[in-house]
């Protein structure tokens, strides 16, 4: 049920009361061009290249966190709108370096689409790099500041959706920088590996540490007996990288894949999961019977055991003693499995798919 009308480029758009002009504008089937933006984060207008114009005025608004009023007529675009949007994205571009065949996020980069769509092919302001290092300190995440366009997103979700703290706004206006507090390293901040930086991440500033030549080097490795464990949502997740409706299964897929890959086995995680589950389910029936602390918090999760030791030290009795479904899986592989298979289990690659980056940092 509608509140009012606004117009979006002289069309007529029913709007309810707390949309955006952003919103609106979607819905009419105009779009916005839009960086800093996300669905799940609090618009609060960062980059500007939402802007638009507002007929009647000489103001000019930014569409991501503007809200619809009563009588609203906007023009999204035209010659003064591009040109300035394509401005702000040069300006962008001038302090990002030009290395996107090396980038991990080539062709999935959020400013690299922009900058194709607005047919920017050269270069009018002076390039100014930052000079800060790539951080390589946790086992999982890399954070490289040079490619930082200050969008704000990964301050954002750390802050206000995961309730972390470990990146923030440091400095002011274009001395800005997101960084952990005092600049430390990521492993000595206190970020628990969640991966919610790096997937709302629009380029490539900080993204999951790939370890796709170690597994390449194992393939090739005569010595070296590969056997992988893939992760329940990973039988839906892997689906969406190749185009695939979203939910498709493709567990079959995946399998055949993985053993072309060179893997000798490929072991499901839910089995680890069922282990996991006996392990804290036995654990519990001991903490009732013998009057043990009350009430017992599952183990599964590697960010939030992380997140328990630096958050909430006084929960950390509470944790099940159990290991996750994915070592549980791992430990029956170098174990139980290996002397099933006659296999020496030091001659065992073993690799585990997860959707989740802290599960790196629990390998460790």
């Amino acid at each position: 049920m509608s509140d009012f009308q606004v117009k979006i480029n002289g069309i007529s758009v029913d709007v309810t009361r707390g949309m955006t002009v952003l919103q609106a504008a979607t819905q009419a089937g105009v779009k916005i061009p839009t960086l800093c933006y996300h669905d799940d984060l609090v618009p609060f207008g960062s980059c500007g290249l939402c802007i638009v114009k507002q007929e009647g005025s000489a103001k000019i608004i930014r569409a991501c966190s503007a809200p619809v009023v009563e009588g609203l007529s906007v023009i999204t675009h035209d010659t003064e709108l591009f040109e300035v949007r394509k401005t702000i994205l040069e300006l962008i571009l001038s302090t990002h370096p030009s290395t996107c065949l090396s980038c991990i996020r080539n062709g999935e980069c959020e400013l690299q689409d922009l900058a194709a769509e607005f047919g920017i092919r050269e270069q009018p302001f002076e390039v100014r790099l930052s000079d800060r290092p790539k951080d390589t300190s946790t086992a999982s995440i890399v954070f490289e500041p040079e490619k930082c366009i200050k969008c704000g997103r990964c301050v954002q979700v750390c802050q206000d959706l995961q309730g972390v703290y470990a990146l923030e706004f440091i400095g002011r206006g274009d001395m800005t920088v997101m960084a952990p507090a005092a600049m430390m390293k990521l492993e000595d901040s206190p970020c628990v590996r969640c991966g919610q930086c790096v997937v709302h991440c629009p380029v490539g500033a900080i993204y999951e540490k790939d370890q796709v030549a170690d597994y390449i080097k194992a393939m090739n490795d005569p010595e070296k007996q590969i056997v992988v464990q893939i992760a329940p949502a990973i039988r839906v997740g892997l689906s969406e990288s190749f185009g695939l409706p979203v939910g498709t299964v493709t567990t079959k897929k995946i399998y055949a894949a993985i053993r072309r890959l060179g893997a000798v086995a490929v072991h499901d995680t839910n089995f680890g999961a069922d282990l996991t589950i006996m392990e804290e389910g036995s654990e519990l029936l001991g903490r009732m019977s013998d009057g043990g602390l009350l009430p017992q918090l599952t183990s599964c999760c590697p960010a939030w055991i992380d997140y328990v030791q630096k958050y909430y030290p006084d929960l950390l009795e509470h944790v099940s003693s159990a290991k996750s479904p994915m070592q549980m899986v791992g430990a029956v592989q170098k174990t139980y499995w290996a002397e099933k298979m006659g296999i020496d289990p030091a001659k065992l690659f073993t690799v585990a798919i997860m959707p989740c980056t802290a599960k790196k940092h629990e390998t460790i």
